[in-house]
């Protein structure tokens, strides 16, 4: 398999186009068309991966950060990224990051640490917006099905665990080809008054390509009247972090130990802990001090995330407990996601889990 190949299968799992803005996804390094002789699936890819790599005979190294952040302007060996990015250069090895596209997805890097903790009745925390599209156009009563079932088939119309949504309604549309033209229906110079399907539908802005090409394909007018608009409307089956429920309430220094114990985590920064047991969890992978006011809006006893700064613990303000239990913690058991899903859709084929610690932190 190539480079490529492969690639596309993990932007199934986790498309690119859902990545925030400011992040740096997709292929970071090496040639697409390049035939895979084994993968290594990381956290982080630094020097020492790139070693291990080798060793192991993998030339495509899955990443959950990305190595390269902002750009740069020369690779000459004197930061431990230009190294890294010269390392993988030199031995032939492509280096592909997922980062926030992972964050947003239903079963992503939160669905994980849900799991970990034994969370059930899990929600997304922050349901992303602006990543609702609406097609709208309109078709020959004839065609309509046709036409619907093959914009189904590439993505449109389904929202959440719903499948074959759309909108119809009945109207006559007018047009008159011209002299170049080549009509579908009616006669060059003749206005032509037809009955036509108004086709309201939406999909995820990473179906956009299927879809507008279902439609130029399988639409009979040579000349298409379609628009399509982005929805603001928040879409809850994707965003940042997830909320879930206990299977039953805990004692709260009791479920900071289990914590601690099933993430290895060197040592867990609280806020004052209540009296009352803990129910409702929330958690954000990474960087999450951005979800306390989600988190208290969703009712949670307590969110888990990391990189929380001394003021931004303030904002707990009684209402529940912020926990931060380290960002390499918190995300430690992505790559095993990525790995257990790599494996699903290309059995067979030579998948490791890296065993370089890659965490830059130390406990004494």
């Amino acid at each position: 398999m190539t480079v490529k190949e492969i690639t596309n299968q993990l932007e199934e799992q986790a498309p690119l186009s859902l990545a925030e803005d400011f992040d740096n996804v997709g292929l970071l390094v090496g040639d697409p068309a390049m035939e895979v002789t084994g993968i290594l699936v990381t956290l982080d890819t630094l020097e020492r991966v790139i070693d291990e790599a080798t060793a192991k005979n993998c030339n495509l190294i899955v990443s959950f950060h990305p190595i390269l952040f902002r750009g740069l302007k020369r690779i000459t060996g004197a930061t431990y990224v230009e190294r890294t990015v010269l390392k993988a250069i030199q031995n032939g090895i492509a280096i592909y990051s997922m980062h926030t596209a992972l964050d947003n997805v239903r079963e992503g890097v939160n669905a994980k640490i849900c799991e970990v903790l034994g969370l059930e009745s899990t929600r997304i925390l922050i349901p992303k917006s602006g990543v609702i599209k609406k097609l709208l156009t309109y078709v020959p009563m004839a065609s309509k099905d046709f036409l619907l079932e093959k914009l189904f088939e590439a993505g449109a119309g389904s929202l959440g665990h719903y499948s074959h949504c759309s909108f119809t309604s009945e109207g006559t549309g007018s047009f008159m080809p011209g002299q170049e033209a080549n009509p579908a229906v009616g006669s060059r110079g003749d206005l032509q008054l037809e009955p036509e399907v108004q086709v309201h539908i939406t999909f995820t802005r990473d179906r956009e390509k299927e879809v507008l090409r279902a439609l130029f394909s399988h639409h009979p007018y040579e000349e298409i009247a379609y628009e399509v608009t982005t929805l603001e409307n928040p879409y809850d089956h994707l965003g940042m972090g997830m909320v879930g429920e206990l299977p039953e309430a805990v004692d709260p220094k009791e479920f900071l130990q289990r914590v601690r114990d099933r993430f290895r985590c060197g040592c867990i920064r609280h806020t004052d802990l209540p009296r009352t047991p803990f129910r409702r969890v929330a958690v954000l992978g990474g960087s999450g001090a951005f979800a306390i006011g989600a988190a208290k809006a969703a009712g949670a006893d307590i969110l888990i995330t990391a990189d929380v700064k001394y003021h931004q613990f303030y904002q707990a303000e009684g209402e529940m407990v912020i926990a931060d239990i380290g960002h390499y913690e918190t995300e430690q058991f992505t790559k095993n996601l990525i790995a257990e899903y790599l494996s699903e859709k290309i059995p067979n084929f030579a998948i490791s889990l890296s065993e370089t610690k890659t965490n830059p932190i130390n406990y004494f």
